[in-house]
């Protein structure tokens, strides 16, 4: 793994700097991405510095918007991506058409992608490392640098409900407060859900089908959300609905595509599920993962997996 200042020097050889995050991105990828491309703008206002990806912020608008950024730009530049794990998940993929690539990421480092990565899974945030690469650098540190970044650990945290969180995470947190940031709006902009999407919370919880093993799983039809009114990208506040349920240990929530396939989300209170999300074309953390899944007989096989090693689990820890 290369060091931070490995990475800063490649920083300084490039007058072309491209950050990509990944796709269906989640606070985390939005705030680790415009976190380190403010606090560079700061430090380099001669370098053109550009957030790249699909416009597909959805409900996360409010963080940052993406650049427009065309296949010229990366002629000759440095290419950094921040939390993602693997060449599918990248947003925008004329990625790998710079001069050089970067990763910056805490998932499980199944998919050495970069020319230069520094991984490390034990970070609860990508922005938490976004924030010590800044403090090791001293690179700019401001309100409107801070704002996205705090938005990333607040959301990959769970509001620091999750294991990874430790007490460095709030002494990370705690500087990125005290730069002014409205921290109230923040937690109000994550949490606040439109009434449809209060809806789809509890059709999940209607949908949901639980075994005797503490695995759980909904399925969500193209047909059902367009009856309650929601797109694609609404459907991530149903993602940890299930875990509310004392009985559920770990949990699946399939998704459809337009294209008829499934985006398949994986959580869990214990049991390990980044290897199974491994089979299906994805990955991501021990008890956070996401897959996807061709068909309904792919999800059944998804869902019989995470049955399996939920027993296991219930059984080692009885």
């Amino acid at each position: 793994m290369s060091s931070f200042d490995d990475i800063y020097e490649k920083i300084l050889q490039y007058p072309t700097i491209i950050l990509h995050r990944h796709t269906s991105p989640d606070p985390d990828a939005i705030g680790s991405q415009a976190g380190l491309a403010r606090s560079l703008s700061e430090k380099f206002p001669e370098k053109k510095i550009l957030c790249a990806g699909e416009n597909d912020e959805g409900d996360l608008a409010w963080i940052n918007h993406m650049d427009e950024v065309k296949a010229e730009d990366y002629q000759g530049a440095l290419v950094i991506t921040t939390d993602t794990a693997n060449t599918p998940r990248i947003a925008n993929k004329l990625y790998d058409q710079g001069d050089f690539l970067i990763k910056i990421d805490h998932h499980p480092d199944v998919d050495p992608y970069a020319d230069m990565s520094y991984v490390d899974p034990d970070a609860p945030a990508a922005c938490q490392i976004i924030v010590d690469f800044i403090n090791a650098e001293n690179l700019p540190m401001n309100k409107e640098i801070a704002y996205p970044l705090y938005a990333g650990i607040v959301g990959d945290t769970g509001r620091f409900m999750y294991p990874e969180t430790s007490a460095h995470t709030f002494e990370v947190v705690a500087q990125l407060a005290k730069t002014g940031i409205d921290i109230t709006e923040i937690a109000r902009n994550i949490s606040d859900v439109t009434f449809a999407q209060a809806k789809l919370q509890a059709a999940v919880l209607d949908y949901m089908t639980v075994d005797p093993s503490g695995a759980a799983y909904a399925v969500l039809t193209q047909d059902e959300l367009k009856k309650l009114g929601v797109n694609f990208e609404q459907t991530s506040v149903t993602v940890s609905t299930p875990g509310r349920i004392k009985d559920i240990i770990a949990w699946n929530v399939f998704v459809q595509k337009a294209d008829g396939t499934y985006r398949v989300h994986y959580r869990s209170k214990g049991p390990v599920i980044n290897h199974l999300a491994e089979k299906h074309d994805g990955g991501g953390h021990a008890l956070a993962s996401g897959a996807n899944a061709k068909d309904m007989d792919e999800v059944k096989q998804i869902f019989a997996e995470l049955v399996d090693v939920t027993k296991r689990y219930k059984e080692e820890n009885e």
